[in-house]
């Protein structure tokens, strides 16, 4: 993506048109090394046809491994209002600019925060959130906010049958998906498009539970509280469980108890002394 907006070109599938005066991009990584992060810059530059003896001052890139949650917001917010001419911000990963990922009020605050700098100046954030590994959602509640605001989510995996393949698929898009394509890494350690790959399509099925409809969310939770309520967390797992694979959605438990921890974030599920409650009133069908 770097390497296709800094020329206004097209690189593997990924096609970038910066509008003149925004032509300035900023690089935040959050977690590798520095010679990682050497590495990632290099590869930028031998994808854009750059010089690796000369600085590109189109390109700003910085490591904020060693510092805060805190002090990265800070240094990114700096680096904003210090640059002019900023077109693209690219955060990775987003996860790093924060405490606790399954935070509720700390998601949001990131997330508002993020549209903030997209408003205020004028430009596009790309953000690189990790997947859970074993059922692959996006982490945390700040990957389900994320999910509700972006304008754009692509999701990137290893092909299960070949390891050195990697999968591009529109996940949720606001205007209209792109065809799902692959590359893999060559001898160079540059990305090759593999032209000819085909890719399965993502089912709807396949969805990850957090970007189902509020209006299913409440189906499930209607038929695991429509009789005895669950008395304890196991139990409420398993129903909640069941309940998600009736309406052909099955998951593991780690996607049911990330679902569950989001419903009692959001005081849906409550627990007393007479075992767990739902709210429907909180969750008002459309």
């Amino acid at each position: 993506m770097v390497a296709a907006a800094v020329n206004n070109s097209t690189v593997l599938k990924y096609r970038a048109s910066l509008p003149d005066g925004k032509r300035k991009i900023l690089y935040f990584d959050t977690e590798q090394s520095r010679f990682h992060c050497h590495n990632v810059i290099e590869r930028i530059y031998r994808l854009a046809g750059l010089s690796l003896t000369k600085e590109d001052k189109r390109i700003k890139f910085y490591g904020l491994r060693e510092f805060t949650p805190t002090l990265r917001i800070a240094l990114i917010d700096y680096a904003l209002r210090t640059f002019e001419d900023v077109g693209l911000v690219i955060i990775d990963g987003l996860r790093d600019l924060m405490y606790d990922i399954n935070n509720a009020k700390e998601s949001t605050d990131v997330m508002t925060m993020l549209m903030a700098w997209t408003s205020k100046y004028n430009l596009h954030i790309h953000c690189v959130l990790h997947l859970n590994k074993n059922d692959n959602n996006t982490r945390g509640h700040i990957g389900t906010e994320l999910e509700n605001k972006a304008e754009t989510v692509l999701i990137i995996s290893k092909n299960k049958q070949d390891s050195n393949i990697s999968e591009v698929r529109p996940m949720h898009m606001r205007d209209k998906e792109f065809s799902s394509w692959a590359f893999h890494i060559d001898d160079n350690s540059l990305p090759v498009l593999d032209d000819g790959y085909h890719i399965t399509v993502v089912k709807p099925k396949d969805k990850p539970l957090t970007s189902l409809p509020d209006d299913l969310h409440a189906k499930v939770l209607r038929t695991v509280f429509e009789g005895e309520s669950p008395q304890r967390y196991l139990e409420l797992v398993k129903a909640i469980s069941q309940a998600y694979a009736q309406e052909g959605y099955k998951r593991g438990d780690n996607a049911v108890k990330d679902m569950l921890k989001i419903f009692c974030e959001r005081k849906l599920i409550t627990k007393d002394k007479d075992g767990y409650h739902y709210h429907p009133a909180l969750l008002p069908l459309k």
